[in-house]
């Protein structure tokens, strides 16, 4: 989706309620993780490493770890790579840590066919195998094609499959928002 071309139908959340949004995911996290000292939060690109970055100053700030992170660009682990995508930006993957020492959790900004996410958990595994790997999505569009579940959702957002969902981030965008298109 070219978001320059997007015509928004509607805001589905402001930035107001993007930040409660994801405070109330940070808790979640918080809640259901144990030992942050062997957790990794991985950012997919491109917006769900400025999510991760998010989440992982809260987590820091509230609990007073030092949490593991990294970014991981799926592009060429995409099962449509080869199928008409124009020229797919491709960005490093990072991790500063061990996979195999870590429980692994994915992070990005809408959830859809679950295909993304299939592509993240191949792109982590060629880094070694961790004791495990959740997923966290800011929002659940719903569509899947892949039997594959966000860990923890900020919002499930009923879509036609049709439509588009945006999340804009100030740090990129200007602005914080999910809109639909």
């Amino acid at each position: 989706m070219k978001r320059q071309n997007l015509v928004i139908k509607k805001v589905l959340l402001n930035a107001d309620e993007m930040g409660k949004v994801i405070d109330r995911m940070v808790y979640e996290m918080i809640e259901t993780l144990s030992h942050l000292e062997k957790v990794a939060i991985v950012g997919i690109r491109t917006r769900g490493v400025i999510l991760a970055d998010r989440i992982v100053k809260k987590i820091e700030e509230k609990e007073k770890v030092k949490l593991a992170t990294g970014t991981i660009d799926i592009a060429l682990y995409r099962d449509d790579f080869f199928k008409g995508l124009s020229s797919p930006k491709i960005g490093p993957s990072t991790l500063s840590f061990d996979p195999e020492e870590y429980h692994i959790v994915l992070v990005d900004d809408v959830m859809f066919t679950g295909r993304t996410v299939r592509a993240a958990i191949e792109a982590v595994m060629d880094y070694g195998r961790p004791k495990s790997i959740k997923f966290v999505s800011l929002i659940d569009r719903g569509h899947r094609e892949l039997p594959i579940q966000p860990d923890v959702v900020g919002k499930v957002i009923t879509t036609k499959r049709d439509e588009a969902v945006a999340v804009f981030f100030s740090e990129t965008d200007g602005e914080d928002k999910v809109v639909l298109g």
